[in-house]
């Protein structure tokens, strides 16, 4: 039983008087045995508690036994151990290793040329031979690669002999970095076999074409684009000049050596009286 629960020694209750009143003193117990029991019982003396006080005690005790004990203060601070030092950091959480970035997807492959087999083609390989450099067709579009030595011949034989009677557009691609830097594409039609063909050949930078004006009339307007746009010309042509731009424009804006902002600055100054047309 812990100390405090055993508190002072149990006191005697106090005699009463038939009315309840406590007795007076010498009443009851003779005057000899309250000395005694002074003596005995040096408590005694001090105020006496009632019956339900000291049953109470016995149980409040204990009680007040399981009371939390407050907290101690913290140390204070010495000179060799500053308050700021008592607190020690928080380890450094282990670097976790960096996770590997995924690799993209790759990329799906796009259309290719496939093979062109047609009896046209035969007849042009048998007539040509390696002068017939590549038949393909590219999503459904058909087309011979020539060499340029024989463009002209084979675009007269497409036109009388296959009946490719119309003439829809010619046209020019750059490649700068390529040694026959232009490709030049006649794309033909026939009504009679309601079928399209386009013909291409390679030429290098400064190189010219016999003109088509002489097959299909259209080429007359359509070589002329392709001089205002590439700076190509084509022998024997009726008018080569420009159609788009003026006639003393300078340069050839489909080229790709021709810068996106570029412009014939002393035109645009003589005939617009501007500084720049941006």
């Amino acid at each position: 039983m812990p100390e405090e629960a055993k508190g002072t020694d149990p006191v005697s209750p106090e005699p009463t008087s038939p009315t309840g009143a406590p007795a007076a003193p010498g009443e009851g117990a003779g005057s000899g045995g309250a000395k005694a029991s002074a003596e005995t019982h040096p408590t005694s003396a001090a105020p006496t508690v009632p019956p339900q006080s000291a049953a109470s005690a016995k149980t409040e005790i204990p009680a007040a036994a399981k009371a939390v004990e407050p907290a101690k203060p913290a140390a204070p601070a010495t000179a060799d151990k500053p308050a700021a030092a008592a607190a020690k950091p928080a380890a450094p959480a282990a670097a976790k290793p960096a996770t590997p970035a995924a690799k993209p997807a790759p990329k799906p492959e796009g259309p290719k040329p496939e093979p062109w087999e047609a009896e046209l083609v035969t007849r042009l390989r048998s007539q040509y031979g390696s002068g017939i450099k590549e038949a393909s067709t590219y999503l459904g579009q058909k087309y011979l690669v020539v060499d340029g030595s024989l463009v002209y011949e084979i675009l007269v034989r497409m036109r009388h002999d296959e009946l490719f009677d119309y003439c829809v557009d010619i046209t020019a691609v750059h490649y700068p970095k390529r040694e026959a830097q232009f490709d030049i594409v006649y794309i033909l039609y026939s009504f009679h076999h309601n079928q399209r063909v386009r013909i291409k050949t390679q030429i290098k930078d400064g190189e010219h074409l016999r003109t088509a004006v002489e097959i299909w009339e259209t080429a007359n307007w359509l070589e002329r684009e392709v001089f205002d746009m590439f700076g190509i010309e084509f022998d024997g042509h009726p008018d080569l000049k420009r159609i788009l731009l003026p006639d003393g424009w300078k340069g050839h804006p489909l080229r790709k050596d021709y810068p996106i902002l570029q412009q014939d600055q002393e035109w645009v100054q003589i005939n617009l009286g501007i500084e720049s047309g941006q």
